[in-house]
């Protein structure tokens, strides 16, 4: 009887327990991906659920009765609606969504850091207060004001003769648009610097002759 018993012991087959499957994650400044590694899984036979604090992934193991079981209260704060996952060959991807963008210490609520967490939003801060500049007065300048009032004193300065027609020629460019320009800067080229036009649709058409002042002749000086 007892040899009975030693023969079947030995046909039955040896069942070694199933391999443990061990999760990673990775984050970004708006998402946390848990990333699960399991080949040839069908999207059907992945269930996730999820609320602000937990996590709960359950994936029918290929070619088997066994199951993974994933279920995790998080370490901070997600935007549940927006959970979603994806199946891949080598894997199971799991995002979720940050609150709040932070830098996340560690995914579940167990190893959790004491320390306040780290910001990774990188949109820039808005300066609301102007610069301030270094100064020896003890009275504060508003430099912006400033800047309009130096402004202000250069359009009103009173100039004269070829100052004043220089600041003339400047404004009309500086106001001007783009073809009154053009007619400036090829008149005046052209010419020798004798005449200075705005009309680009004369100057446009024909070269601009040498127009010396009354009582003066043109000479060309060639090297």
């Amino acid at each position: 009887m007892a040899s009975n018993d030693q023969a079947q012991n030995e046909t039955q087959p040896v069942v070694n327990p199933p391999k443990k499957i061990n999760h990673t994650w990775y984050q970004s400044e708006s998402t946390v991906v848990v990333v699960i590694p399991i080949r040839n899984v069908q999207r059907d036979e992945v269930h996730v659920e999820s609320t602000e604090n937990t996590l709960s992934v359950n994936i029918k193991l290929p070619s088997s009765n066994s199951e993974y079981n994933l279920k995790l209260d998080l370490a901070y704060p997600i935007n549940c609606n927006r959970t979603d996952f994806k199946v891949n060959t080598a894997n199971v991807e799991v995002r979720l969504y940050k609150v709040d963008a932070v830098q996340w210490t560690s995914l579940d609520a167990q190893h959790k850091s004491n320390v306040p967490p780290v910001s990774m939003n990188r949109t820039p801060t808005v300066q609301s207060v102007p610069p301030s500049y270094p100064s020896s007065s003890k009275k504060a300048k508003d430099w912006d004001k400033f800047e309009v009032e130096i402004k202000k004193e250069e359009k009103e300065e009173k100039l004269e003769g070829d100052a004043a027609l220089n600041q003339l020629f400047q404004q009309i460019y500086r106001d001007g648009t783009d073809e009154q320009r053009r007619a400036m800067n090829k008149s005046f080229m052209e010419s020798g610097g004798t005449v200075l036009s705005t009309n680009w649709d004369e100057i446009s058409k024909t070269k601009t002759e040498v127009k010396p002042p009354d009582g003066m002749e043109w000479k060309s000086y060639d090297n």
